[in-house]
């Protein structure tokens, strides 16, 4: 019998490795799994860092079995919607270029950075027959609805709504991140027997557990002895910010708690400068820390905040609660009580839920009660980091999620039934 050909699946994503970006270093577990287990994988991104300037990286290479091509474009970063919005363009006009002139693959799996980006595969099918699949990391304009950067039901939201929605609508697979985004998705008009719910992941094999007396960064940020409450990631326009700085500035004058926010995004100017405004010495903001440095960052906080706006449940689920749970540390989640990152920690009693869907005006008075608890009781911290451990080994490892994307793609790269 004639050998069969291994399936060709191009992923496009703004972000790729050696990109900090959470969805860059997602998409690389997911790519380089594929490759080792027969797929011929291909990564279309950009040579752009996620904050701005160069990755540095070469345009083409070929990493662990993936062949990849990095586009050039501006780098103008995150910092500005101007800049964004000039990055996201030039990266639009070599996506279509390549899926219009290049090779055809079994199978393009678009991801959501840059937003609309899977309007190219609608464009790709109705020229070439291209078959896609979309990777739901958030949904938009959803997302800029949510933080009034667009009227809803205005001229813009309406022409967004139909380009993004067509994109979806024309899919051979849609793979939303839970529940609440599923539920946006069906209403979008995508058809529920294409859809498909895989959680994001980290990696047991690169994070664990770090003992402070283990962990360098511990003793070099000066932080021996305190209580650390950390934000860890994306500062980003759907997370909200305003309890966690109310508390901030109420506890500002405890010595034996550090408030430490590592990363960046569009709010991290306003966290600094709330920081130097109010006098909040016991407070710093890092910068990212490298990918094989990310157990003993993410160790360094004793307690994790994991904070969403109200109106983006379901719109965005924050990846960055499965790296604390796979450091076995407790997450306080203030945001909407019903969304997958608080139905999550509640379900695996990993933590505490400031619901801020309800009583808005105490919201800030129960995230200080639930801080000064935690801060105050080490051996509760000990026992829901550990059931925190426990739970990622069980259910939210890199493992089983590959293998759930493996077995979905090789179905749909083939053409099989749904």
């Amino acid at each position: 019998m004639p050998k069969t050909a291994p399936p060709t699946v191009l992923f496009v994503n703004q972000h790729y490795h050696p990109d900090v970006a959470a969805t860059g270093q997602i998409l690389t577990d997911l790519a380089e799994h594929l490759a080792g287990a027969g797929f011929d994988v291909s990564v279309l991104s950009a040579s752009a860092r996620y904050q701005s300037g160069s990755l540095g990286a070469p345009d083409r290479e070929v990493r662990n079995g993936v062949a990849v091509r990095r586009a050039r474009t501006t780098s103008f970063g995150r910092g500005r919607h101007l800049g964004r919005i000039a990055d996201y363009a030039s990266f639009y006009g070599r996506v279509l270029s390549a899926l219009l002139l290049g090779p055809r693959r079994d199978l393009v799996v678009f991801l959501t950075t840059p937003p609309l980006l899977p309007v190219a595969g609608a464009v790709a099918r109705a020229v070439r027959g291209q078959r896609y699949a979309v990777w739901s990391m958030d949904l938009h304009p959803d997302a800029e609805e949510a933080v009034g950067m667009i009227r809803p039901g205005g001229p813009a939201s309406r022409v967004l709504h139909g380009l993004n929605d067509l994109g979806y609508r024309r899919a051979d697979l849609v793979v939303d991140l839970g529940p609440y985004m599923k539920a946006r998705i069906v209403r979008k008009g995508v058809e529920p027997h294409r859809l498909r719910t895989i959680p994001v992941w980290n990696r047991a094999d690169e994070v664990a557990p770090v003992a402070p007396e283990d962990n360098p960064l511990v003793g070099e940020l000066g932080l021996v002895g305190k209580c650390v409450v950390m934000y860890s990631g994306n500062a980003g326009v759907v997370h909200r910010f305003d309890e966690v700085l109310e508390v901030m500035r109420r506890l500002r004058d405890r010595d034996d708690l550090a408030f430490v926010f590592v990363g960046g995004g569009p709010r991290r100017a306003e966290i600094e400068s709330f920081i130097e405004a109010e006098g909040v010495s016991n407070a710093r903001y890092l910068d990212y820390f490298p990918r094989e440095d990310l157990a003993r960052s993410l160790s360094l906080g004793d307690v994790h905040l994991l904070t969403l706006r109200n109106e983006a449940a379901g719109i965005a689920v924050p990846s960055k609660l499965y790296g604390i749970m796979a450091a076995g540390r407790p997450t306080v989640v203030v945001g909407p009580g019903q969304s997958e990152p608080a139905d999550t920690v509640r379900h695996e009693g990993a933590g505490r839920v400031v619901a801020t869907d309800r009583d808005e005006g105490t919201a800030a008075d129960r995230l200080e009660a639930a801080i000064v608890e935690l801060a105050g009781d080490p051996e509760a911290r000990a026992r829901m980091g550990a059931r925190a451990r426990e739970a990622f080994l069980e259910r939210y490892d890199a493992g089983s999620a590959l293998e759930t994307w493996e077995r979905a793609l090789r179905e749909v790269a083939a053409g099989a039934p749904e």
